[in-house]
């Protein structure tokens, strides 16, 4: 085990509003070989709201990925990813969109405001499970992420 995964959890927040969706996501790291901690939020604004350490998130912890569907009520995820990225505090932070959308459009407008992934979810259970293992593998295992840099939060 290296020194950074005694340390501490990888903090994740994930922005889903399909409860079965969330359910698998949670499944796939729940036996994880890296220590993490999953937040969960339902919608855009509560996102934002997480992130900024607003109410009633005032505690919360900032976290190292991010999990962004797209299609959510009350803010999409579009507005979502385009808010984070255009924050000083936030930008850093890994932004990996999990949808269900394969639309060109979808995938071209998220890079352009510089999510870090783009990965279509798939329907079959295995599948999906697979997805989140080779999230794991490869963003909790290879990556460096960014620290909090000494800012825990994001108010402005």
């Amino acid at each position: 085990m290296s020194e950074n995964q005694m340390v501490k959890s990888i903090e994740i927040l994930l922005v889903e509003d399909n409860p079965g969706d969330t359910d698998l996501i949670r499944e796939g790291l729940e036996n994880s070989k890296i220590h993490n901690r999953l937040h969960v939020v339902e919608d855009g604004e509560k996102a934002l709201a997480y992130l900024r350490k607003e109410a009633p998130y005032a505690n919360a912890s900032r976290p190292d990925l991010i999990l962004l569907d797209l299609n959510l009520p009350r803010k999409d995820g579009r507005e979502v990813l385009a808010e984070i990225k255009e924050d000083k505090y936030l930008k850093r932070i890994p932004v990996i969109i999990l949808t269900t959308s394969k639309a060109e459009e979808d995938i071209i407008r998220t890079y352009n405001l510089h999510a870090n992934c783009y990965i279509s979810k798939p329907i079959d259970v295995g599948q999906f499970l697979n997805v989140v293992k080779s999230i794991e593998n490869f963003w909790l295992s290879i990556v460096i992420l960014p620290s909090n840099g000494g800012r825990n939060g994001a108010k402005k």
